[in-house]
């Protein structure tokens, strides 16, 4: 099995989303996606990733992947680049997936559960308006979720007030009004539901602890990225002033990023974004990781459809998968549109997806779509990143490995 073609696609409704798709002779095509600035990422896979892969055995995941990632080392190892790998590297698993016939967990190592536990992230889409419900109605809004078995949500409670002072400030009254929803919330429904809060990496330090310690009262399941996840020793100082766990952080990038939150024990629940942090295989090796320091992981995923059943494949797989993000309004409202099947949730859990790869595709609606973008990469060659060529270059090096030819 050989890759001989790669596409990128992305449509104008969802405009940060872009999917990846790569062909083999076999006939057989692997998806990936990944979420933001999707012309980038797709100049990235067509003028560096996608020449370097063509002509490449999928099943040689490991070595791509190392190949793909010492490339977006010339730049910080992030960015539009690892988006492009982490899309890659899903795609990667889906067709070894499809050519063994076996789902990707059973190729990870056969799963340890049935289902996972999920939990809900507010949103909205079409019909499904959950932000508005939210805002009128918080009580009514979780005793929805509760009704569908839902017993876990995630909320932002806070987001507008950092905006006023660059999350520098923010005032006890402020915090107080902040919070009524929430007291609304506890009273009425108790501790039948799990509310974990977001700070959207909004926040200083300071200010940070002041709300995780005024929100400990109210029992909150984890305090996520209250910081950015800049310095793993302020992480740490938010830790030990709060009662509330702190989880990070879906944006640090690969193992090498976690490790010394995880080692220190600044994130007490590692949060790896799978389609930003390098795909199944890092974020495989960043569970792993966790798990040796007794962390659990909570694979995030406010995105696409296809990160989704992704995420569901490490979380039947690696034993210290607490739970799993999703959001209602999402996979009622959208996802239906361009997958084929969706996933399926009863009861507050994400059932393990069958079939062989992923277990979804792209509906072929989606290439019909007016909306639609699509980019096509079929040749192979290595990149150059020197940036130009020389004509008296006789001897090949790794900025320039393509000698000129002769006329």
């Amino acid at each position: 099995m050989k890759i001989t073609k790669v596409e990128t696609i992305y449509v104008d409704e969802f405009w940060q989303m872009s999917w990846v798709r790569i062909h083999t002779d076999s006939g057989k095509i692997g998806l990936g996606e990944t979420w933001y600035l999707p012309k980038s990422v797709s100049a990235v896979i067509h003028e560096i990733y996608a020449p370097s892969i063509i002509g490449k055995d999928p099943m040689d995941r490991e070595d791509i992947w190392d190949k793909l990632f010492r490339l977006s080392g010339i730049f910080t190892y992030s960015g539009a680049e690892l988006r492009a790998l982490s899309a890659i590297d899903i795609a990667l698993w889906d067709l070894v997936g499809q050519e063994l016939d076996q789902p990707i967990y059973n190729l990870l190592g056969g799963k340890v559960r049935d289902k996972i536990k999920i939990y809900n992230t507010v949103g909205s889409y079409g019909k499904w308006q959950d932000n508005e419900f939210e805002k009128k109605d918080p009580v009514g809004f979780l005793q929805s979720l509760l009704d569908e078995g839902i017993d876990v949500v995630k909320a932002y409670y806070l987001n507008d007030y950092a905006q006023a002072s660059g999350g520098n400030f923010i005032s006890s009254k402020d915090i107080k009004q902040a919070l009524e929803p929430l007291k609304k919330q506890r009273k009425a429904l108790g501790d039948q539901i799990e509310i974990a809060h977001d700070g959207s990496g909004q926040w200083a330090l300071a200010p940070a602890i002041k709300i995780g310690k005024a929100m400990d009262e109210y029992n909150i399941f984890w305090q996520e990225e209250m910081i950015h996840p800049l310095n793993a020793k302020s992480h740490l100082k938010l830790a030990s002033e709060i009662n509330s766990p702190v989880c990070a952080a879906e944006r640090l990038m690969t193992r090498y990023e976690f490790r010394e939150f995880i080692e220190n024990g600044s994130a007490e629940i590692v949060m790896p974004d799978l389609i930003w942090t390098g795909g199944i295989s890092e974020t495989k090796k960043i569970a792993t990781l966790a798990d040796t320091y007794q962390t659990p992981i909570a694979p995030h995923d406010w995105t696409g459809p296809i990160n989704v059943f992704a995420c569901a494949h490490i979380s039947m797989n690696c034993q210290n998968v607490m739970l799993q993000e999703t959001n209602r309004a999402y996979y009622k409202g959208w996802y239906d549109k361009f997958i084929e099947p969706n996933i399926v949730i009863k009861e507050g859990y994400l059932l393990a997806p069958e079939g062989a790869g992923l277990g979804t595709k792209l509906k072929k609606s989606v290439f019909e779509r007016p909306d639609v973008h699509v980019e096509v990469s079929t040749k192979a060659y290595e990149w150059e990143p020197v940036g130009f060529r020389d004509p008296d270059q006789k001897v090949k090096h790794f900025f320039s490995p393509n000698l000129p030819k002769d006329e």
